[in-house]
């Protein structure tokens, strides 16, 4: 069974460890994966790290160095199974809330660990995660309009559609928590 370094902050769920990256991290993650592993102890068959996903990873190092406070609104969090510490995935909110208290939420997964609920598992937890922050009224997510897995997972998770936004856009409240 692995076990995430008790003196690093994390989520837990019952087959999970959600893990939000440092800027330092985030940086190793793009540049140097195999010391990222060394230091989380841990082995990545996540996402790829490449093309438009490694621009917007780079990206967040950055803000999360300007903007620490708030950098658990701009990292990335890594989903680590309890199991046999394996990156599986990786999830993310995409900003700060915006005026109406609403932050969008992002998630990948590594092609073998679809389809066994660890992205639903995944999403539960940052979400009651981020509904319990004060500035958070709400929680929205884009998908691609045939993304069905994706759109399983949200409503598994509660959202349902976004009346304001196209037909691509869910939205999950804290009066429907």
């Amino acid at each position: 069974m692995y076990n995430l370094r008790s003196d690093k902050w994390h989520l837990e769920t019952e087959r999970l460890y959600l893990y939000p990256l440092s800027s330092r991290e985030l940086l190793l993650w793009v540049d140097d994966l195999p010391a990222l592993e060394q230091e989380l102890d841990c082995q990545y068959k996540a996402e790829p790290m490449e093309g438009i996903f490694q621009g917007i990873v780079r990206s967040q190092c950055t803000i999360t160095q300007e903007d620490p406070e708030h950098y658990l609104f701009h990292t990335f969090w890594f989903l680590i199974q309890k199991e046999d510490g394996i990156v599986i995935g990786s999830a993310d909110f995409k900003d700060l809330p915006n005026e109406k208290g609403e932050v969008e939420i992002g998630y990948g997964l590594g092609k073998e660990f679809e389809h066994h609920g660890y992205m639903s598992e995944a999403v539960e937890a940052l979400c009651a995660w981020g509904l319990d922050q004060e500035e958070i009224k709400a929680i929205t997510a884009e998908t691609d309009p045939d993304g069905w897995a994706s759109q399983r997972i949200l409503k598994r998770c509660g959202f349902s559609k976004y009346p304001e936004k196209n037909p691509c856009w869910w939205i999950l409240s804290k009066a429907g928590k």
